[in-house]
């Protein structure tokens, strides 16, 4: 009798492909380096060791190619593997919000064009959200072997040529400036911002998350991130409200040349001060979109300075 796979995730958003539970036997077939690392636990499930590095790239290899067609990705060493399931929820609840503004219809198609902050080395909001609803992006990072590895996945699948550009932030300390240039404009911005404050307290959280997968890790070693993560896509000057902060003021230079600047929020204790900034550069429109992946919750923030008399007038589709 074949062991039960993993739980079903029903508190994905419900177009999020990954809500069922992992047909391992499948992924098997479209990714078959993921074999060696299947096996039923103690619990009788099949599933993976999710604190093992290179289990999760091999699992987010299968999920790609089966669900995305995305036939060659590949991340250096060390780099961001990032969990596909909560970045494709992200997704799916900014085609609700832009749903908002287009008559409650998700608009599809290349005319919705998303800028990528901190794009990574993994490209995966751009392959994500042209996938599932054929948008077009601009991905940016301030990390030029970042930039280097998502122009080989991008060259890799050639359906993602025309679709994804490419642009590295040159100045580590802006966000927007040299990236949104005058006659630009975007029709959201997306970000998973840096989450700490400094490497120590990167580490930190690397041991404390690792020792919760897996219990039985050497407390002593060095800890090996199963999702990896380079310095810039960990931890920043001042954290995630730092970063945050700075986006925000930024985003108030250029108020008619994007629809909805959005970001992910994981510390609900950074909501207020959030708030308290958004109110100080007259933002029109503030949201908050909670998102919960399994026992991990977040949200989204969105705000535009737009009205909703101007946003009715924005260009959401090709007609």
């Amino acid at each position: 009798m074949k062991a039960t796979n993993n739980a079903d995730k029903t508190s994905l958003h419900p177009r999020n492909p990954h809500r069922s539970r992992y047909d391992f036997e499948q992924l098997i077939t479209d990714c078959s380096e993921l074999k060696k690392h299947v096996a039923i636990n103690e619990h009788g499930i099949e599933t993976i060791d999710f604190s093992n590095p290179e289990a999760v790239k091999a699992l987010n290899k299968a999920l790609l190619i089966h669900y995305y067609d995305i036939q060659n990705w590949d991340i250096p060493k060390d780099y961001l593997c990032p969990p596909i399931p909560g970045r494709a929820d992200y997704i799916h609840y900014l085609a609700d919000l832009l749903a908002t503004t287009n008559n409650g219809v998700v608009p599809e198609g290349e005319a919705v064009l998303g800028l990528d902050i901190g794009v990574g080395a993994n490209c995966i909001y751009p392959i994500l959200g042209n996938a599932a609803y054929g948008w077009s992006f601009v991905g940016t990072d301030i990390d030029e072997e970042a930039i280097e590895n998502c122009s080989k996945i991008i060259e890799a699948n050639p359906k993602l040529i025309d679709v994804i550009s490419l642009q590295q932030q040159t100045e580590s300390r802006f966000i927007f400036k040299n990236i949104i240039t005058p006659e630009d404009k975007f029709t959201f911005t997306i970000c998973n911002p840096p989450f700490h404050s400094s490497s120590e307290e990167a580490n930190k959280s690397a041991v404390r998350k690792v020792t919760n997968l897996n219990p039985k890790a050497n407390r002593k070693a060095a800890p090996v991130l199963n999702f990896g993560g380079h310095n810039a896509e960990l931890w920043c000057d001042g954290g995630e409200i730092g970063f945050i902060t700075q986006m925000i003021y930024e985003s108030a230079k250029y108020p008619m040349q994007c629809l909805w600047f959005t970001t992910l929020v994981s510390k609900r204790e950074n909501l207020s001060s959030i708030y308290k900034t958004l109110n100080k550069v007259n933002a029109s429109i503030v949201k908050t979109i909670d998102m919960a992946q399994g026992q991990k919750t977040s949200r989204i923030v969105a705000w535009s300075f737009l009205t909703e008399a101007q946003q009715a007038k924005w260009k959401l589709s090709e007609s």
